[in-house]
Order: structure tokens, then sequence, then C-alpha cells
């Protein structure tokens, strides 16, 4: 996995949304979104618990460790076909999720959780 101290020297960023006053005026995303350093970062977080009870916690059991491994590394490529293992339309589930996997964070205990629902996000606009 990773960085196995990621989650210690890395601190949780997450990228907001657009002020209400701009997007109003366009039918663009609402969302903003990070680099891909700051994505590369946030996936870096990932603690490889052994139990992952963020997996337990996604009602398509996406397989978050290998998953944030891959965004970690840089392989978008990898990243989508870990997502299209458990989700055939990552593309859509992953706007509506509520991201019940970042409760399930065991960095969730004492910290801040990983970024996954912005990460699946990122995976699913490097795809195209």
């Amino acid at each position: 996995m990773g960085n196995p101290r990621g989650f210690i020297q890395i601190n949780r960023k997450t990228a907001g949304y657009r002020p209400v006053k701009e997007r109003s005026f366009d039918f663009g995303e609402v969302e903003q979104t990070l680099n891909e350093q700051d994505r590369r970062d946030q996936a870096s977080r990932c603690m490889d618990c052994g139990v992952p009870f963020c997996q337990w916690g996604c009602p398509v059991m996406n397989n978050m460790p290998e998953w944030q491994d891959a965004v970690y590394r840089g392989d978008w490529k990898n990243a989508i076909e870990i997502l299209q293992m458990t989700n055939n339309f990552p593309e859509f589930t992953g706007r509506i999720c509520p991201a019940p996997c970042e409760h399930g964070c065991t960095l969730n205990i004492n910290e801040v959780p990983v970024t996954i629902r912005e990460n699946e996000g990122s995976s699913r606009r490097k795809r195209i």
C-alpha cells in the first residue's frame, strides 16, 4: 500500500463547492475539484487497516484500500477498473452517494476520515 504514514503526515483536504452567486449564472459543476497531486495525497491517507470497514459501509462493496492505492500511484486506469468490479455505473452513483464508507473508515474513530467520495469523482473524471 502507498504511504503507510500518509494518514499522519497529510491532513484531510476537501475541494468544497463553488459560491452560490457564481454558480447561479451557469449550469457548471457545483462541486470544485482538487488537482491531481492533492487527490493522490488524499488517497495516501488510506491506512490499509487490515479490516476495511469502509468497504463494509459501501452499499456496493467497493474495494476501497486497493482503489485508493491505485489513485495514490496515479494509476487511474486501474482505479476505475477496481471501481467497476463492484459497480457498473460509478460515473453517476459516485455523484449521488452519501459516502457511508467515510463514516466506516477506521481513521474516523480518532481523526477525520479518508477522502473517499471526492476521490471516486476524480477517478470518474480521469477516465473520460
